[in-house]
């Protein structure tokens, strides 16, 4: 079974930055588009970022500019470096995986990151 574990979350102040991570195991993990969601209270889901199996990103217009999503293939991981942040991105962030043309269905647990001053 696919696992993907998020990490990273916290409090932090407006304008400040924040580095989340998702660890994949029981994958092949460079044969996956990698992606974050992110869920608020009262707010439709929102996929923020995606990267593909070749690397290259795509951001939801909310975060570009600040956000940056990135992979290490050799250990399994993705990442989600996010500046600057606002006080509408906290939500609970997730981690997903698809295969090419496939569908998102491999959920982690997610990790809360809380914008406040």
């Amino acid at each position: 079974q696919v696992q993907l574990v998020e990490s990273g979350g916290g409090l932090v102040q407006p304008g400040g930055s924040l580095r989340l991570s998702c660890a994949a195991s029981r994958i092949k993990f460079n044969a996956y588009t990698m992606g974050w969601f992110r869920q608020a209270p009262g707010k439709p889901r929102e996929l923020v970022a995606t990267i593909t199996t070749g690397g290259s990103p795509n951001y939801a217009d909310s975060v570009k500019g600040r956000f940056t999503i990135s992979r290490d293939n050799a250990k399994n991981t993705v990442s989600l470096q996010m500046n600057s942040l606002k006080p509408e991105d906290a939500a609970v962030y997730y981690c997903n995986a698809r295969i090419t043309r496939g569908t998102w269905e491999y959920w982690g647990q997610g990790t809360q990151v809380t914008v406040s001053s």
